[in-house]
């Protein structure tokens, strides 16, 4: 799916949305972000040797987590961050990267959703996380 399409299910806009293409196959989401170097989560972060910051590679790979619940997302809730486990910074993502993002849901319970994925550059492993979330009403 597109950016378009991705802003059915997700609620981010503008800067905050950091999917580009998502796709699901049999239960995986897969995701992608190509890094241009114009992005204001690099201003700063660092001058001369520009690197996506950890808590953006994390926010991408939620993101993508979150395209597996399409289906199954009512229109009056938000996905929200509840926790995020053995969160593991491999390698360092810069401008012109393609991040890619691979994420699966473990288990669910009630509006919960625990799940497992990687972000990875070229294929070699950029970060590996657990984390959950879960669906809050709106309002």
């Amino acid at each position: 799916m597109n950016q378009e399409e991705i802003k059915q299910i997700l609620p981010h806009r503008r800067s905050m949305l950091l999917l580009e293409q998502a796709v699901v196959t049999d239960g995986v989401a897969h995701g992608q972000y190509h890094v241009r170097g114009d992005e204001w989560f690099l201003d700063g972060h660092f001058p001369d040797n520009p690197v996506v910051p950890g808590v953006i590679l994390c926010e991408m790979l939620a993101q993508s987590a979150c395209v597996l619940l399409a289906d199954g997302c009512p229109a009056d809730t938000t996905p929200y961050f509840t926790s995020m486990d053995k969160v593991r910074f491999k390698n360092p993502v810069h401008p012109g990267d393609t991040y890619e993002t691979e994420s699966r849901i473990i288990k669910s319970k009630g509006p919960f959703y625990f799940c497992e994925g990687q972000g990875t550059v070229n294929g070699k492993v950029c970060l590996k996380a657990e984390f959950s979330f879960a669906l809050v009403k709106k309002g």
